[in-house]
């Protein structure tokens, strides 16, 4: 199993507790010669428990499909952030296990089966009374998909129309508080509203615009996004309450990524564009 690697205000913490422990020990460990018999270093890994579920592995919990967010088959998931997690494991000196896990388990922390959450998931206040969130790593904003000539060109022509949303998301609260619908008519998975849409089932469907935009773009034409709403949403990795120092050494490997131009990269791959400036400095206090 591969010794993990901690961030390095951890190994900040391992470097004096063993400097503490040679100068505790200086005149006890001669080896006889006139030398200083070789102590034994406590590594990070023993000195900082992450509360893991798994040693040395990261199981984290995310909704599967949602891109380009998270996408693919088990075990060979990619997307943004899928790219990301594995990023921050990798940092971590930790495997990653992804595991498809329902939205709303994802907001309730997991309970116990997995150790952190990814689903493009928006910080609310309201969900800091159930979850923990890192610092953001997305900027994101809301938008309107529909079919493509057809009547609804604005959120202006939603009065009385049938929206769909993900069951749980600030897409369907963005459609129930600042639109005129008829029926607001939340599902299970984002895929599930897609579909209804296409089906004529709904009129339109509200939700993140990286999302829509990408199924738009494979839905041959049929489909299209209207309209934009600047919400100026930002995504964290969602923690149950309590996990205080693993998400202190995600939070860290999470700036490292800021500062080292990988969220950039992140960004350019699956975006077309640089991740914004007020992105790589924004933090997030639990609550």
């Amino acid at each position: 199993m591969r010794k993990k690697m901690t961030p390095r205000l951890v190994l900040l913490f391992a470097i004096l507790a063993t400097a503490l422990i040679a100068i505790g020990c200086g005149g006890d460990d001669d080896d006889g010669d006139g030398g200083t018999a070789d102590a034994t270093t406590t590594t990070t890994e023993e000195m900082v428990d992450l509360g893991l579920i798994e040693d040395g592995t990261l199981i984290v919990g995310s909704d599967i499909p949602f891109p380009p967010f998270e996408q693919g088959d088990p075990p060979d998931y990619d997307g943004f952030d899928i790219d990301l997690i594995n990023a921050v494991a990798e940092r971590l000196g930790l495997e990653t296990q992804i595991d498809d896990r329902p939205f709303d388990l994802i907001l309730q922390g997991g309970n116990g089966r997995f150790d952190l959450g990814i689903a493009a998931t928006t910080i609310t206040e309201e969900r800091e009374q159930e979850v923990d969130f890192s610092d953001p790593y997305f900027l994101a904003e809301q938008s309107l998909l529909v079919q493509a000539d057809g009547d609804i060109q604005s959120v202006d022509d939603l009065a009385g129309t049938t929206v769909g949303a993900q069951d749980g998301t600030t897409g369907e609260t963005y459609a129930s508080d600042e639109t005129e619908a008829g029926d607001v008519r939340p599902f299970p998975e984002i895929d599930d509203a897609y579909n209804a849409l296409e089906n004529g089932q709904v009129d339109a469907v509200i939700n993140d615009l990286p999302s829509t935009q990408a199924v738009a773009a494979d839905s041959g034409g049929s489909l299209e996004v209207v309209e934009v709403f600047e919400t100026g949403e930002l995504y964290g990795i969602v923690f149950p309450q309590g996990a205080g120092p693993l998400l202190d050494a995600v939070n860290e490997a999470l700036q490292e990524i800021k500062d080292d131009g990988t969220l950039d990269e992140l960004y350019m791959e699956w975006f077309d564009k640089e991740a914004p400036e007020s992105l790589k400095s924004a933090t997030n206090e639990p609550t």
